[in-house]
């Protein structure tokens, strides 16, 4: 389907990636991954043609048509959402301006009849006559409802637009589909559907996410940017991510035996290639798994920030008491007569449509703002930390480096020790005296959770914490989320982070009122999915 041959990409005399030498195949599904900055969008740009590399060639197989997501929310603001769909297929789309171009003249020439004949028999093979229904249905799975099909891409706001930029990258029946993030911003239906559609698409699909869950679903493949070199491993990305671990403990043993570590992975490959899965592509997985051997197994030069939470004491019995709050802001109400009572042990996902919602109530809780209607109360020996969807005034303005800033939130005020502490949070060398009001939001969110980290509170609230990191840190977030003894309520886009870590969920609707599910996450998808027909 595309070959990449001896690729390499320099960037001012920096080396991104070299000699890379890659095959990706017809049926396959490939996750990119690799940390913040390792060049996996530059790589899928390469891929598109929409920049060149500084060395090697990339080559399509003849006839090939390649679909790409497109990032410029504004791009088609002049077209309707349906017309911007069907757009994914330009070829279909000019030919439909040509045929309504022929067909509205007063009077048809001999040659615009032979015309008009040819592009009748061109948009009847590239399925002209569904396409309606085609983009129809594509849209309805994303969550975009009938009524705004034939509204002005102009009008919709940006969490739509991004779906109809997805839709339009999935119309058409393209052979060899480039996603880049394309979870962000969908709600857990059209993730599902997504999915779905994914697992059942014929072609090839090169992909960049930070959603776990998404990569395990849908690869077969991981395609992997370290050391400056790109590598195409086989499996998923927790297959990826386990065995690179293996590898990293069998290369620090070099010393000792090597026999049982190397019989470990070879166990290890055999019972993940047995794991049952819903993908329609676990099969091929299985098929080019068991002929996986140990050499050909991952080894990785990734870094992950330590995450972990320890409360200066337990909670006592009473915790948290919300009676009937409310809130309107700018004219909508976004909580709407809210109750509930957090109890000992509860690890609580804030999740639904009504993300608005989710903030006002950490920003009540954190008494940082106030409810039109009801009450909040904290048990007295209830502490909390609270980490919040925006923290930009925690740094805006600021000319404190990293040393001074996390120095007014830690108990041990010595230089050395707080060195220590950011250097866990892979900050090392000089940078830690870098100025924080020009940290990158991932770096910002690392010292957040340094804030958190040393804060010994025994409930934690988090609105958003994964926004910005790489796979490696929220990694590590889900460990620490998970491993903590203590309160936690939380909202996060990432699948496995609410699966491993909430033990009870909190469904903000989008009238504002709140439903309590006391089960985990597996279990309220289940109760919550619609019927099939």
């Amino acid at each position: 389907m595309i070959t990449v041959t001896d690729l390499g990409l320099q960037y001012g005399g920096s080396v991104l990636f070299s000699h890379a030498d890659l095959q990706f195949t017809r049926g396959n599904c490939y996750g990119i991954i690799g940390a913040n900055g390792a060049g996996k969008s530059t790589f899928l740009k390469i891929l598109s043609g929409e920049i060149e590399s500084t060395s090697g060639s990339v080559s399509l197989l003849p006839g090939i048509r390649m679909s790409v997501l497109k990032q410029d929310q504004n791009q088609y603001d002049a077209y309707s959402v349906m017309d911007t769909v069907i757009m994914g297929n330009l070829r279909l789309y000019e030919i439909g301006i040509e045929k309504e171009a022929l067909y509205a003249k007063e009077e048809m020439t001999d040659e615009d009849g032979v015309r008009a004949c040819e592009l009748e028999e061109e948009y009847a093979e590239l399925g002209g006559w569904e396409a309606e229904s085609d983009a129809s249905r594509i849209l309805q799975g994303l969550g975009v409802p009938t009524a705004l099909h034939q509204t002005p891409m102009a009008e919709m706001d940006g969490r739509l637009k991004v779906k109809v930029l997805l839709a339009q990258a999935l119309f058409g029946g393209p052979d060899l589909l480039l996603l880049d993030e394309p979870t962000n911003n969908l709600d857990i239906a059209a993730t599902n559907w997504l999915e779905d559609f994914l697992l059942d698409f014929p072609g090839t699909v090169i992909v960049v996410s930070h959603d776990r869950h998404f990569l395990n679903t849908i690869c077969t493949h991981i395609v992997d940017i370290d050391y400056g070199k790109i590598k195409l491993y086989v499996g998923n990305y927790d297959f990826w991510y386990e065995s690179s671990q293996l590898v990293q403990q069998l290369v620090r043993n070099q010393s000792k035996r090597n026999e049982e570590k190397i019989r470990e992975l070879q166990e290890f490959i055999a019972r993940f290639s047995a794991n049952k899965s819903k993908s329609k592509q676990a099969t091929a997985r299985r098929k080019l798994l068991d002929k996986l051997t140990v050499e050909e197994l991952p080894a990785s030069s990734r870094r992950y920030p330590y995450v972990a939470f320890s409360p200066d004491r337990e909670v006592g019995k009473d915790i948290l008491f919300v009676t009937d709050v409310s809130k309107t802001i700018d004219g909508v109400k976004v909580l709407d007569h809210v109750s509930f009572t957090v109890e000992h042990g509860d690890k609580i996902a804030f999740v639904g449509e009504n993300e608005n919602g989710q903030t006002a109530l950490f920003k009540i809780l954190a008494g940082e703002l106030e409810p039109d209607e009801g009450s909040v109360k904290w048990g007295q020996t209830a502490t909390f930390s609270y980490f919040p969807k925006d923290n930009t005034p925690y740094f805006s303005g600021n000319d404190d480096n990293l040393v001074q800033w996390l120095r007014q939130y830690s108990p041990d005020p010595h230089e050395t020790y707080l060195r220590g502490f950011l250097g866990r949070m892979l900050f090392s060398g000089d940078e830690v005296y870098k100025p924080v009001k020009v940290l990158s939001g991932g770096e910002k969110v690392r010292c957040m959770l340094s804030r958190m980290m040393l804060s010994g509170a025994n409930v934690l609230m988090l609105d958003q914490p994964t926004n910005h990191l790489d796979l490696e840190s929220i990694a590590a977030v889900n460990g620490g989320l998970e491993s903590v003894k203590c309160n936690v309520l939380f909202a996060c886009h990432d699948h496995q982070l609410v699966e491993t870590v909430a033990n009870r969920i909190l469904d903000f609707r989008p009238d504002g009122t709140v439903q309590d599910f006391r089960m985990d996450y597996e279990s309220y998808l289940t109760r919550t999915a619609p019927a099939e027909a």
